[in-house]
């Protein structure tokens, strides 16, 4: 009897183990890092990094469990990198002043995904990964756009960063403007820090005393002091990123510029096993999750248009500067 009941109970067990290993193995989630390196609920790329982010984690639920670090400076960035790094299948750094540490630290992590949303192209790093917003191409929308809802015929850009894909946008929204109106006139400045409230709104002030009425921004925390101006002074802001229309009458439009969209995607590839390294451009191609414009006030002469401009882009009709 003893040998019977031992035999009986090591059926049980490895009966046990046969089922409960392959569903441990399948329940096993994904281990997705995220660095967003400002606030995220800047109204701006960061919050649109994180509303990705909580849609993805709404959609794949139980298959992925998330680290993410928040609002940290520069001068940490590669530590918070190599945390992540250290402890994940897949980092993610939303915003292009990331990249330079994801391309110095990832070769220590091979095994490790990389994906940097704003990413640039030219990486060649085995493990990263770059996705490009191509924020040039919406920024000419989003000219054209404001030179149709200026009534003083002047529009502003403030950006944060001083460098090639800030100015870049910054350039194709003034030639956006002027592809509507050759005549009118357009106001472009840098502070220097996406996040400083009161540098941005010195420069939209500015703006507004040389008659700008419709302003657009690469801003992050910086777009609170672009918002305190044009609400002193009764002006409007093309939003950035995320679609908030009804929600705040100083915007009569927003940019899409799919950051959480990216967010997502690069998730949703590493769950599914399609996950690329290499340089993956977005924009007005990858359709209006990852690029498009809303005009909150339904003008339909208007939105023709701009669906127009944005047809003539995808096309090479009308040639914008790289993202």
């Amino acid at each position: 009897m003893a040998t019977r009941r031992i035999f009986i109970q090591g059926l049980l067990m490895a009966s046990l183990l046969a089922s409960s290993a392959p569903a441990a193995l399948a329940q096993d989630p994904l281990q997705v890092g995220i660095l967003i390196p400002g606030s995220k609920s800047d109204k701006g790329w960061m919050e649109s990094g994180y509303d990705g982010l909580m849609a993805a984690e709404k959609e794949h639920g139980d298959e992925i469990a998330v680290q993410m670090i928040e609002n940290i400076s520069y001068a940490d960035m590669e530590q918070a990198i190599t945390q992540l790094a250290s402890s994940n299948e897949l980092v993610i750094g939303v915003g292009g002043q990331t990249q330079a540490a994801i391309v110095k630290i990832a070769p220590r992590f091979p095994d490790t995904k990389f994906s940097i949303v704003g990413g640039n192209a030219g990486i060649e790093v085995a493990n990263v990964a770059g996705y490009d917003v191509k924020q040039a191409e919406i920024a000419f929308v989003a000219g054209a756009a404001a030179a149709m809802m200026s009534e003083t015929g002047a529009v502003s850009y403030v950006g944060g960063l001083e460098i090639p894909s800030i100015v870049n946008a910054g350039t194709e929204f003034g030639n956006g403007a002027r592809y509507i109106n050759p005549d009118i006139k357009y106001f472009e400045s840098y502070t220097g820090d996406f996040d400083d409230v009161a540098k941005a709104k010195e420069a939209t002030l500015a703006a507004i005393a040389q008659g700008a009425d419709v302003h657009y921004h690469i801003l992050n925390l910086g777009l609170r002091g672009m918002e305190q101006a044009a609400s002193e002074k009764g002006t409007h802001i093309i939003g950035s990123y995320t679609d908030y229309c009804g929600t705040d009458d100083l915007y009569p439009a927003y940019s899409i510029t799919g950051v959480g969209y990216q967010v997502q995607y690069a998730i949703e590839q590493a769950v599914s096993g399609d996950w690329k390294a290499g340089y993956k451009p977005f924009g007005l191609a990858m359709g209006p999750e990852a690029s498009g414009i809303a005009v909150c006030d339904e003008d339909p002469e208007m939105i023709e248009k701009l669906n127009q401009i944005m047809e003539d882009i995808k096309a090479g009709k009308i040639e914008v500067l790289e993202g």
